[in-house]
């Protein structure tokens, strides 16, 4: 909800620049000037906005596990999102950030990580 109100205000600003523009004889002007709150408002969202309005408001962001592997969990850190997913190919479990804009994300490898399977030989696991 949080994100329409914030694009509803975008195109608010862009329809009020153009009309601005429109009034005072330089349409092209308002043009460039709409043109600059589009470009300036969909940096924000993409690399600031999309998470903190999804952690705190509630909304919708969409991420896919890579192919072959199989996600375990999902936790949020400040305003990131870390997503463990585990690769069988490599027996290794992935920790990935998703930080605001998809810059800087940080990865955590722990390999010889199994946590799909029980290993013959631990204690209180069936099948020893």
């Amino acid at each position: 909800m949080i994100t329409y109100l914030y694009w509803a205000a975008v195109i608010a600003l862009i329809v009020l620049s153009l009309f601005a523009g429109g009034r005072l004889g330089s349409l092209g002007k308002g043009a460039i000037v709409a043109a600059i709150i589009f470009l300036a408002a969909w940096l924000a969202y993409y690399f600031h906005f999309e998470q903190v309005f999804v952690k705190r408001f509630g909304g919708v962001m969409r991420i896919s596990v890579p192919e072959g592997q199989r996600h375990l969990g999902a936790t949020w850190k400040d305003d990131n999102l870390w997503v463990e997913n585990f690769d069988p190919r490599t027996n290794e479990c992935i920790f990935s950030e998703y930080s605001k804009g998809n810059l800087l994300e940080g990865r955590v490898i722990i390999k010889n990580c199994n946590p799909l399977m029980e290993r013959a030989g631990t204690p209180g696991v069936p099948g020893r």
